[in-house]
C-alpha cells in the first residue's frame, strides 16, 4: 500500500511510548516520581496516614545532588592536571592540591549520602497500621519509599537513643535498614499513630 494511503491507524503512537498520568500530591517539591525501594502486595492501593513531616528535606535533597555535581567536576579535572603535569605545565604541589581536593570531596560525598540516604523526610502509617512507609532520600537526592512491618520497629525506649537528642534512629528487629528522624526539627502531625509505632515518648507538641 502505497505510504500516503495509509490509514490513521498506521500513525497510532506504540504502546508504552507515550504516557501520561496524574501528579502524585505527595511528591516533593522539585523532586522526581518517587520509587518503592521494599514493598508488599497491596501497599500500592492502601490508604496511609501522615504521621511525621521533616520539611527541611527538600533543602537536604537539594545540597546532595549539589555535591554530586560538585563532585564530578572535581573529579573530572584529575586527567587533565596529570597530562598537564606530564607536559611539565603544571607543578607536583599544584597535582597534590588537584588529587587532595578530589579525594576529600569523594570521602565527603560519601558521607552525606550515608547519611542523607537515611534521613526521614516523612513517615506514614496504613490505616490498619501494621505497615510503616518511610518517605527518605536516595544517592542522588531524590525520593525514595521504604516500606516495613510496624511489628518489626523497635520502640525508640528500647534502644539507646533519647528522644531528646538532635537524631534517633529507626531500627528494626530484623536487623535491615536503620533510619534516622530528628523529633527535634521535625513534626509529629498524629500523634496517637506515631505513639503506636514507637511506643510513648516524652517530646514537645
Amino acid at each position: 500500500m502505497p505510504w500516503w494511503r495509509c490509514s490513521a491507524a498506521c500513525w497510532r503512537p506504540l504502546p508504552g511510548l507515550w504516557c501520561c498520568s496524574e501528579i502524585d500530591p505527595r511528591r516533593w517539591v522539585g523532586s522526581k516520581p518517587h520509587m518503592v525501594k521494599e514493598s508488599k502486595s497491596g501497599t500500592e492501593t492502601e490508604k496511609f496516614h501522615t504521621i511525621y513531616r521533616f520539611d527541611a528535606i527538600r533543602a537536604f535533597g537539594y545540597l546532595s545532588r549539589l555535591k554530586v555535581a560538585q563532585t564530578t567536576l572535581t573529579v573530572v579535572v584529575l586527567p587533565p592536571a596529570f597530562y598537564w603535569y606530564s607536559q611539565g605545565l603544571m607543578a607536583l604541589n599544584s597535582l597534590c592540591l588537584v588529587v587532595g581536593t578530589a579525594a576529600f570531596a569523594l570521602a565527603m560525598l560519601c558521607w552525606m549520602s550515608h547519611f542523607f540516604r537515611r534521613l526521614v523526610g516523612i513517615l506514614y502509617v496504613n490505616e490498619a497500621g501494621t505497615t510503616l512507609r518511610v518517605a527518605h532520600l536516595t544517592f542522588w537526592g531524590w525520593r525514595q519509599d521504604t516500606y516495613c512491618p510496624v511489628a518489626d520497629v523497635i520502640p525508640i525506649l528500647d534502644t539507646k537513643d533519647r528522644p531528646q537528642e538532635l537524631f534517633v534512629r529507626i531500627q528494626q528487629y530484623s536487623g535491615k535498614q536503620t533510619f534516622y528522624l530528628t523529633l527535634r526539627f521535625g513534626r509529629i502531625l498524629d500523634r496517637d499513630r506515631f505513639t503506636q509505632v514507637f511506643g510513648m515518648l516524652d517530646v514537645p507538641k
